[in-house]
């Protein structure tokens, strides 16, 4: 077992509990990206037995945090949304010299790659002027809402791969993330497991697709992930704070987050 994955976890759950922050950018941060769409993929095959110990490990700190800090990421976007988002912010920021590293950008990017990049960090930061849809906390379950609970999981967790992409953020633009959150912080079982069940179905179908992608076509999905990553900054920059102890605060969380992405970036070995 590789139990330092549950630190891991730890951090991609903490990730996932925000909207425009993604999973999968924490795992490009971490050194782990292509590892883990390939033991999510292999884990559903006969050879499940291998991937086991870098998933489970890895899924208890996902669990855990997701439970444990449900209630701590909605006090701190509510009370310190700001600095909140400038400490992700400066983790996504942070990542690019190293994602653009692995792709080797100048010695492998033509014009199209960069247009592509261009594209696609363009389309997702448009959706920072989506209004997000208003709908009431589901609490109990019916035909209807059971369905639709059940594919919202499953599109926010083929979001929550995909670096720059929020998985959140998807649940937010949806209308069900509030159900979510209340679901884990008030442990509403019935809720969580039909939410869960569409995350899995998700990460099934998503980590061969994208696995297949970076395989085929690595070098064009590079450049979809770093516009992404660009992108998703637009998605979570919360405008300028206010001055005095929010504008210190906010400055002091950005620098924490670069600060933060570098060091994980200087420890993890390459994975390209």
């Amino acid at each position: 077992m590789e139990w330092k994955n549950i630190y891991r976890g730890f951090l991609m759950g903490i990730s996932d509990l925000i909207p425009g922050v993604s999973g999968g950018t924490i795992a490009f941060i971490l050194g782990i990206y292509d590892r883990l769409l390939l033991a999510i993929s292999g884990f559903f095959s006969r050879e499940w037995k291998k991937h086991i110990g870098f998933l489970l490990p890895l899924g208890i700190g996902i669990g855990l945090t997701l439970l444990l800090f449900s209630r701590v990421i909605d006090f701190l976007l509510k009370d310190y949304p700001q600095p909140t988002q400038f400490f992700f912010l400066g983790l996504i920021i942070g990542v690019v010299p190293y994602i653009s590293r692995q792709a080797g950008v100048q010695k492998n990017f033509k014009i199209w790659h960069f247009i592509l990049l261009l594209i696609v960090g363009a389309a997702l930061a448009s959706t920072a002027f989506i209004k997000p849809a208003e709908t009431g906390i589901i609490t109990s379950l019916t035909a209807q809402n059971t369905i639709g609970l059940f594919l919202a999981g499953w599109a926010g967790s083929m979001a929550m791969l995909l670096p720059g992409v929020s998985g959140s953020f998807v649940l937010l633009l949806l209308g069900v993330y509030a159900t979510a959150i209340n679901a884990l912080s008030t442990l509403n079982i019935p809720i969580i497991i039909v939410i869960g069940a569409g995350v899995i179905v998700g990460f099934i179908v998503s980590s061969r697709a994208i696995h297949f992608l970076l395989e085929r076509f690595t070098h064009a999905m590079f450049a979809i992930i770093i516009g992404l990553i660009l992108g998703s900054v637009f998605v979570i920059y919360p405008g300028i704070p206010e001055s005095g102890t929010p504008f210190v605060m906010s400055v002091i969380a950005l620098i924490t987050g670069l600060i933060v992405a570098n060091m994980f970036n200087s420890a993890s070995a390459p994975t390209k």
